[in-house]
């Protein structure tokens, strides 16, 4: 019996695949390419092909694709095989280092935000090396970048790759400053903890709205929700286990670090976290694990909903972004170290993070914004969308320390002179969890958890390590020039506390309490919708930050803007139209269908008992009767305020009618729409209740 580790990375063209078929010489090019970056030679690139094509034909493999990841949120492929014919009649099987490095599939098709014309239909893509190649089904999938034919990216992947080189090139120079001489690279890592919901596939097709939207439009609350906390990390049910297993086989086959599963707070919500990896492999393999679980799912009869809010009145679903940057040699700059000038490097880096999370907190919020997170952030576990840090008593009392020039009342009670006193061991997780903050400090990294479930990750990294890049620029300018680097670096650390600080919240923050403090105190960004957050990305700070570092090219930045803006306006516009036609098509006919026949058997009642009053039938056919009127009142407004978005001169406007107008008009039609669902008698409701799909996993 094969053990895990006997399959792992089975289907991977990893570092041991490549140490074993490749010669010495190849390999080496290869590893240099993958390590520092240095341009690939055609002769290595024709060798790796070769070995990756025989590879994938031993493993069954009969084509390749370049597997990418355009601006629509999603992984895309065209499948070529490696067949050429011979001159016998037969076949070969060939694929060279140029298929290897480059490909060009048609562009015409994926958002682009201007980027291109109609009729500038080519793109590239562009082999990562950094990423493994792996065989899905049949097909050797090998990570490639993605540009227009002008050199625009028109992916995730390519900003995210500048934004690790952006920080690892910053980093290294605060680290030359502090002696490190060795340091080669610094490298950004991510665990992306996913939760995701499970519904049975019979559930599914009888709900319009899961099938054309991801989420449930209607639904009453059913008798028994989340309530009474039994269904977090509870025993997991047998068919909930058996797709788990079958999950974690297939993501072990491509070298996924699935590592910890259980069940999540509400009915029928689970969660997968995975071990750390760089942050670009960490996207790849999120993507393919979301890709994957759905496949699963199906496999056993299962849905998995990957929408942030499926449900309306149990938690939604969210992303954890676990963050954080390590040396090449495996030292992680957020852990406090032993001697001074490792405590004065760590504060300097977790100085470097706060300041990055003040400065550019709209940036932050702009990389989880989408039309499905609106609707998770601020209630049930989600952070609100105002952006703030979580420290923990014990850190924050050292920052304030130094702020103030006053002794730490911690383990050591002396002044704090950076690179002078030694910092008082700092434990990892010396304080509880604050699930109600967006970016909360863990011990050694940042827990981001605005994510939604089905968002990228590369977006939130992107900005992320930009921040963070352009905060260690500023201070390695400055402690470059210095005099006394003691002083300047003691000096730096305490401006940015005091400056910065205003970001720092350990409280609650679904208290009302904070919004009136974080906004009308600390002067903290509240945007609570997409329409509101997406057009400040062209803010001029962030465009200067953006373009300065060579992460994104000003036109990339529109494309961005524009491109996200119109998934928000399509996906509400999607979630509105299906509303309308589940009213008059089901749910309008089936109440008339039970008033009538209420109506009709009150009728018959009275009939043969005349004295009697039929107070209970009266009273519901008059109300379901008046649900009716409001509810085609409603439905015809919502209507009404789609067509009214043809009036919209550009896409911010077009967002922001749809925020003032369709949305408020959405949540409007569906309150009497689900206090109908409670009246109705069960055999009449078209459409599975919330009840039925929550609970019918076993």
């Amino acid at each position: 019996m094969s053990t895990v580790s006997d399959y792992f990375g089975s289907m991977v063209f990893d570092d041991r695949v490549m140490r074993a078929s490749l010669s010495a010489d190849v390999y080496a090019s290869l590893r240099k390419t993958i390590d520092e970056g240095s341009e690939l030679d055609i002769s290595v690139a024709n060798a790796v092909a070769e070995a990756m094509k025989n590879w994938a034909v031993a493993k069954g493999a009969t084509h390749f694709t370049h597997w990418f990841q355009p601006l629509n949120g999603i992984t895309a492929e065209k499948h070529d095989s490696f067949i050429s014919p011979s001159p016998d009649g037969s076949v070969i099987m060939e694929f060279s280092g140029k298929e290897l490095i480059k490909g060009e599939p048609d562009a015409s098709s994926f958002p682009s935000g201007g980027l291109r014309a109609t009729f500038e239909a080519r793109g590239y893509t562009a082999w990562d090396p950094t990423s493994y190649a792996f065989i899905k089904g049949k097909t050797l999938c090998i990570p490639t970048a993605f540009c227009s034919y002008g050199g625009h990216a028109l992916d995730k992947k390519t900003p995210l790759l500048r934004s690790m080189e952006v920080l690892s090139r910053q980093a290294v120079r605060i680290l030359r400053l502090f002696g490190n001489n060795t340091a080669k690279r610094v490298v950004s890592s991510v665990g992306p903890e996913q939760e995701y919901f499970l519904i049975t596939q019979e559930m599914y097709d009888k709900r319009p709205d899961l099938r054309f939207t991801g989420r449930t439009l209607f639904g009453a609350k059913p008798p028994k929700g989340q309530e009474l906390d039994d269904h977090y990390f509870g025993v997991i049910k047998p068919g909930v286990t058996a797709f788990m297993e079958d999950l974690n086989d297939e993501l072990w086959k491509l070298g996924i670090l699935a590592k910890t599963e259980h069940n999540e707070v509400a009915p029928a919500q689970h969660e997968l976290a995975p071990i750390y990896t760089t942050t670009n492999l960490a996207t790849d393999q999120n993507q393919l694990t979301m890709e994957i679980m759905q496949k699963v799912a199906a496999k056993h009869g299962f849905v998995c909903l990957l929408h942030e809010k499926p449900f309306e009145g149990v938690n939604g679903s969210g992303k954890h972004n676990n963050w954080s940057i390590a040396t090449d040699s495996g030292i992680n700059l957020l852990s406090p170290g032993e001697t001074p000038y490792e405590n004065a490097q760590f504060l300097l880096f977790l100085c470097a993070v706060i300041k990055a999370v003040d400065d550019y907190q709209d940036l932050l919020r702009i990389a989880v914004a989408t039309a499905g997170n609106d609707h998770r952030l601020g209630a049930n576990e989600a952070p609100p969308a105002i952006v703030s840090m979580f420290l923990g008593d014990e850190l924050n009392a050292v920052l304030e320390s130094i702020e103030t020039d006053t002794p730490y009342q911690g383990t050591a009670k002396t002044q704090m002179k950076l690179g002078v006193d030694v910092l008082p061991k700092f434990n990892r997780d010396t304080t509880d969890r604050n699930r109600t903050s967006p970016f909360a400090f863990t011990g050694n990294k940042f827990e981001f958890r605005s994510l939604g479930s089905s968002n990228s990750i590369a977006c939130t990294n992107i900005m992320l390590n930009s921040a963070v890049a352009e905060s260690l620029r500023i201070y390695a300018d400055r402690l470059e020039k210095a005099e006394d680097f003691e002083t300047e670096l003691h000096e730096m650390i305490r401006k940015t506390i005091k400056d910065h600080k205003r970001i720092i919240f350990n409280g609650n923050g679904y208290d009302d309490a904070w919004v009136k403090e974080a906004t009308e105190v600390r002067g903290l960004l509240n945007y609570r919708t997409t329409a509101d957050c997406m057009p400040h990305l062209m803010d001029e700070k962030n465009v200067k930050m953006l373009t300065g570092l060579g992460v994104f090219t000003i036109d990339e930045l529109k494309s961005r803007r524009d491109i996200m803006l119109e998934n928000y306006c399509k996906t509400v516009v999607i979630e509105a139209n299906t509303m309308i036609n589940m009213v008059h098509k089901r749910i309008a006919p089936a109440i008339t269908r039970f008033t009538a026949d209420l109506a009709g058997e009150a009728a018959q009642k009275k009939a043969l008992f005349p004295e009697l009053e039929l107070k209970y039938e009266t009273e519901l056919v008059a109300r379901l009767s008046a649900l009716t009127d409001s509810i085609i009142e409603k439905s015809n407004e919502l209507e009404a305020a789609v067509k009214g978005l043809s009036a919209a001169e550009d896409i911010i406007a077009e967002s922001e009618l749809i925020r003032d107008t369709v949305v408020p008009k959405m949540s409007t039609l569906r309150v009497p729409c689900d206090e109908a669902e409670l009246l109705t008698a069960k055999s009449y409701w078209p459409f599975p209740t919330y009840g039925d799909i929550l609970f019918s996993v076993k």
